[in-house]
């Protein structure tokens, strides 16, 4: 159990990762945790966790991703491939003068959280997982399973992966794009039952854009908070975010030695039930007797949508500092 201390506000810097700079922002001391955000979001996705988990006594440290915000974007598609980002997290540790870390990711964070696990179980102790549940490496081809999706329309993972097509639509408007996507996937602005699903598109030339909610932000959502995120990738541009998803069947390869592996570490998975992450892979959830052995608890938090550590910071924040009290070490 460590101790809740004094913390002063978060500090950014920049550390060297294996592809150029990583930037970070990380506040407290203690046993260090990473955190890792998701699509199209930032270090900022953790703004409500940082001084939660420093108050509580640990080193809290989110990075901007290969590709977004401050840190470094190569221009080679095949640059954000999994073990790829893998190895700047590694990188990152080592550069905090660190051994160890409990990593805890959101959305694709989630998945690279899970993969760093998996792939340096000495470095990275324990994960955190949120919205986007654990699935082992295997299976068929995501590109195929991708493509059979939807029928008559077309997964919004297909439409990401195809070079400059999503660019396209958002780059005009970002900050309107960036207002539509986060409130078709929270759970007080999404679309009703049976309204169209924003995870698709029309084939015949539609956009994700077609299918948001119009109307006011989430309630989690401020104008200035969107300003912040809308500025980012207005800078950036969406290339460096999008590649994670032109990445998948690399990933498929490359992870292909840790077909059906369990994550062996100790675990947490928070999700919300009305995200369609947690349903449409209720499946996933069901085999973590098998796929998570020593997981804590999966809480899914009712009435939650997708932005989950900013849709329900306080319960988000509760239930990390509880489970990371639990540690060992």
């Amino acid at each position: 159990m460590h101790q809740p201390t004094p913390s002063a506000g978060p500090r950014h810097r920049t550390v060297e990762g294996p592809a150029g700079r990583l930037h970070l922002v990380e506040q407290g001391s203690g046993p260090l945790v990473l955190l890792l955000h998701g699509f199209p979001e930032s270090w900022y996705s953790w703004r409500h966790q940082l001084p939660a988990l420093a108050a509580a006594g640990y080193r809290a440290v989110a990075p901007d991703v290969r590709g977004y915000g401050r840190s470094s974007k190569p221009v080679a598609t095949d640059a954000y491939r999994m073990l790829d980002l893998v190895e700047d997290n590694v990188a990152l540790v080592r550069a905090l003068g660190e051994e160890q870390a409990v990593v805890v990711g959101h959305d694709w964070g989630s998945g690279i959280a899970a993969a760093s696990a998996l792939v340096h179980p000495g470095v990275f102790r324990a994960v955190g997982l949120l919205s986007v549940p654990y699935t082992p490496p295997g299976g068929p081809r995501p590109s195929d399973v991708f493509a059979r999706m939807g029928g008559d329309e077309e997964f919004y993972v297909s439409y990401f992966q195809e070079p400059g097509r999503a660019e396209a639509e958002i780059e005009p408007d970002v900050r309107g794009w960036l207002a539509g996507f986060y409130a078709a996937l929270s759970a007080d602005t999404m679309p009703a039952p049976g309204e169209p699903d924003p995870h698709f598109v029309t084939r015949d030339g539609g956009r994700l854009r077609d299918r948001f909610p119009s109307g006011k932000l989430p309630a989690w959502l401020s104008e200035d908070e969107l300003d912040v995120y809308a500025g980012e990738f207005e800078r950036t541009g969406l290339t460096g975010a999008l590649n994670r998803y032109r990445n998948m069947d690399r990933d498929w390869e490359d992870l292909a030695p840790f077909e059906g592996a369990p994550i062996q570490q100790p675990s947490l998975f928070v999700g919300g039930n009305l995200d369609a992450s947690t349903t449409w892979m209720a499946d996933a959830i069901d085999a973590y007797p098998v796929t998570l052995p020593n997981l804590a608890a999966a809480h899914l938090l009712d009435g939650c949508g997708h932005w989950i550590q900013q849709e329900r910071p306080e319960e988000v924040n509760r239930l990390l500092t509880t489970w990371l009290a639990s540690l060992p070490g």
